[in-house]
């Protein structure tokens, strides 16, 4: 099998360019490719337009990116923790897509699964349908959405073998596994990493012929966005 592995995130994201379209694979903070999001505030490239479930919050996340004035464009379905992000979405500085969840999760494996479109009736009648084709399947109006690819897929795994093959862990499997699929270039960081041939076939989640870099991550965080605890 090829080996795919690469020395750190550094040498992961190097051929990442200004104005490239990312997508980032976790669930809030979960699940997020902490190693790599670091990289790219290192390499300080611009102009990005990121397609991510959230925008992460002011200190973590896709939020450091947005401190450092990174990013161009979010495509997300969920923003509601990071003032920064409402501040440069407010004062016209970002460009915002927002996308009810369900449509953006099928959007994105549509652009995995080579399929260009689709028709979904999540958001018609509202400020979404504009400009849109709406059909009527069976006396219900659906909107036409297209499907959504990226330049780079950046997604973390818990375990992951040199060949590329991915395993997740919880929450983590909800955005992380149609985002390796629709990346023309998938760079997967994970927790744990093992010869080719060490996983069980049949718990792998993403495989291999999706990846084509990965690479042990170190330090992860784990953040969690609300803590609510009881006595």
């Amino acid at each position: 099998m090829i080996n795919k592995v690469v020395e750190s995130a550094d040498k992961a994201v190097f051929d990442i360019p200004d104005n490239a379209t990312l997508m980032l694979g976790g669930f809030g903070l979960c699940g997020i490719p902490e190693n790599s999001i670091k990289a790219l505030l290192k390499k300080g490239i611009h102009g990005l337009t990121c397609i991510s479930n959230n925008a992460g919050v002011d200190d973590f996340g896709i939020g450091l990116m947005l401190q450092t004035r990174q990013v161009k464009k979010m495509i997300s379905s969920y923003v509601g923790e990071n003032a920064e992000f409402e501040r440069q979405l407010l004062s016209g500085e970002l460009e915002v897509d927002l996308i009810p969840q369900g449509t953006l999760s099928e959007r994105i494996r549509a652009g995995g699964a080579g399929i260009p479109a689709f028709f979904t009736p999540a958001g018609y009648g509202t400020e979404i349908a504009e400009g849109k084709e709406v059909r009527e399947f069976d006396g219900k109006n659906y909107l036409l959405e297209s499907w959504l690819r990226a330049d780079f897929s950046l997604v973390k795994a818990w375990k992951g073998d040199t060949a590329g093959n991915l395993i997740y862990k919880g929450t983590a499997r909800n955005f992380n596994p149609m985002m390796a699929a629709a990346g023309k270039i998938t760079i997967a960081e994970v927790e744990e990493l093992v010869p080719a041939g060490e996983l069980d076939p049949n718990q792998i989640h993403t495989p291999g012929i999706y990846v084509q870099r990965i690479f042990k991550g170190q330090d992860y965080e784990k953040r969690i966005e609300q803590r609510t605890t009881r006595l």
